[in-house]
């Protein structure tokens, strides 16, 4: 008999993953996973990225680098924070990650004691939930509208619940109602946590991906007092397959994930940084990205105008204004993962809701990807999956 470690009592199957495994299939029209559009990578130009790093740099590329990143990368990304998210920043405040699902573990295993509390929406990116549940917390779960999290009920949580470590937030497009908070909502939410003394998480992967209105500032351009941790990543406006991430926060805090770094993996990828930044010296990231949104706010009001033709009156669903989801309110007695496998029957899949809930519940639930089917297939998917919700109402 193994003897595990008592955190592993937490860990469970991501519910994403394990659907990606079934979506694999062809034949699947797939609802489920967040995942960019493989299409939409730009091949040829990381081809040349990469040929140009190899013979210029090779042996510079294949070899270990310092545990913070690459420091061109470094400077490139606070360039491009600076003009997408008002956030005024340098080298010193940046670490690379292995994707932004590093950041996570990195934050929990540095704040995190078992029984510390960490605050997050409800519902909240389940990849997060899971990250976190290795290190034995509780989870506070504040309530949601259309503007994402309420700050009087953040402010009541706070107040009522001294342990609490960490929030865990994604203002922008959220995964997984895809809802972005207002700017009054912004800074509402830093006075309070200025006022609590709490350390923020701010996930920000779908940030560049808006189709409708302004760009908002992110948190971390409202910090003053060094709370916001702040993640980013190239998974979304590049190719997820580098596993390119970042963290940006107070310098204090990048020595500390530093030295978490160098005790689990000594550093991200010297190659993958070396090309990616070659990429963005010799490209147009800026008209890439412009690609990526025009293709996802035309599927996405592709799926919008299907679910409102075919779906029933008694679901609810979000009008997301970025990002890479939809959410989707059934009745309450409707248990979404009962219904996955009569999806399924018909070669469609979701992600049930329960599992973007911390503590459970909320059975009648579900997230909707719309980033990676043609127009033909997420028109007839809605169709079969609109006959599934149809056949299970009372």
């Amino acid at each position: 008999m193994y003897n595990f470690a008592d955190r592993m009592k937490n860990v469970k199957a991501s519910d994403v993953r394990e659907i990606l495994k079934v979506t694999a299939r062809p034949e699947i029209i797939s609802f489920a996973g967040g995942l960019p559009a493989p299409e939409l990578f730009p091949i040829e130009p990381i081809r040349e990225a990469s040929d140009a790093v190899l013979r210029e740099s090779g042996r510079v590329a294949l070899q270990y680098g310092p545990t913070e990143g690459l420091p061109r990368l470094r400077e490139q990304i606070a360039e491009r924070m600076l003009k997408k998210n008002a956030i005024h920043t340098d080298i010193d405040h940046i670490i690379m990650t292995a994707g932004s699902q590093q950041g996570l573990d990195y934050c929990g295993m540095l704040f995190l004691n078992p029984g510390d509390a960490v605050v997050m929406e409800s519902p909240s990116y389940l990849g997060a939930i899971n990250a976190f549940n290795l290190y034995q917390p509780s989870f506070l779960e504040v309530p949601t509208d259309e503007n994402g999290m309420i700050m009087e009920e953040l402010d009541k949580t706070l107040t009522e619940n001294k342990n609490v470590k960490l929030i865990y937030v994604i203002p922008d497009f959220q995964n997984p109602s895809g809802r972005t908070w207002p700017l009054e909502r912004r800074k509402q939410f830093m006075e309070i946590v200025n006022r609590h003394d709490v350390y923020v998480i701010e996930d920000n992967p779908y940030g560049e991906l808006r189709y409708k209105g302004e760009y908002l500032p992110a948190l971390k351009s409202m910090d003053t007092e060094g709370r916001v941790i702040y993640l980013g990543t190239f998974s979304k406006i590049l190719a997820p397959g580098y596993r390119l991430a970042w963290i940006c926060a107070d310098k204090a805090l990048i020595e500390k994930f530093a030295l978490i770094a160098q005790a689990a993996v000594l550093q991200t990828a010297t190659i993958s940084m070396m090309v990616v930044s070659k990429f963005l010296d010799t490209n147009d990231l800026d008209a890439h990205v412009d690609i990526i949104r025009e293709t996802y706010k035309h599927r996405c009001d592709v799926m919008l105008d299907a679910m409102d033709k075919y779906f029933p009156p008694e679901a609810k669903y979000t009008r997301p204004d970025g990002g890479l989801f939809t959410w989707v309110e059934l009745p309450d007695y409707i248990d979404t993962k009962a219904m996955a496998p009569q999806a399924l029957d018909k070669l469609v899949a979701y992600v049930p809701g329960e599992g973007f809930f911390p503590n459970g519940g909320n059975k009648h639930c579900m997230r909707l990807n719309y980033s990676c089917m043609p127009d033909e297939r997420i028109i007839e998917g809605i169709q079969r999956l609109a006959e599934v919700i149809k056949a299970n109402l009372k």
